[in-house]
């Protein structure tokens, strides 16, 4: 690969910027439930790939403040998509843990979701794919750094 320059790399930063912008708005309108906010959403996601954590936690995780995931939690619980239990060290605490309901629709969520997206890849060509295919997991690093 040759040298990019640094207006080379702030092309390619934008255009990601644009179309992760544009298949990530595409994508939130493809949900199971929407009673459920983006953040509701997002929260029951790191739960599921992290495990139970502590509102702080999940505070710090989802970039909001403590006294907005607070509130997310309290939701979330009055649906029945999570349960707060004691802290095993620390009594003033409460760990946030996904209820069965909240993993089942996680799952239909992500099949609606990848159905909705390997259709629109079925219009990609063999050499689209391998770079979609390679490109995967730099896009996930991107996501979680």
């Amino acid at each position: 690969m040759p040298d990019l320059t640094p207006g080379d790399k702030a092309a390619a930063v934008d255009s990601l910027r644009s179309a992760v912008m544009r298949l990530g708005r595409r994508l939130k309108h493809q949900r199971v439930d929407e009673s459920l906010s983006p953040t509701e959403m997002s929260v029951l996601a790191t739960l599921a790939r992290c495990g139970s954590a502590t509102p702080g936690e999940l505070a710090r995780k989802e970039h909001v403040q403590p006294p907005s995931m607070t509130r997310i939690v309290a939701l979330l619980e009055a649906k029945g998509l999570v349960r707060l239990e004691p802290h095993p060290d620390d009594r003033r605490q409460k760990v946030v843990s996904q209820t069965e309901a909240a993993e089942a629709m996680l799952v239909e969520s992500r099949r609606k979701r990848n159905a909705w997206l390997a259709e629109l890849a079925d219009g990609l060509d063999e050499d689209e794919w391998a770079k979609l295919f390679a490109a995967a997991p730099v896009l996930e690093k991107l996501a979680h750094l």
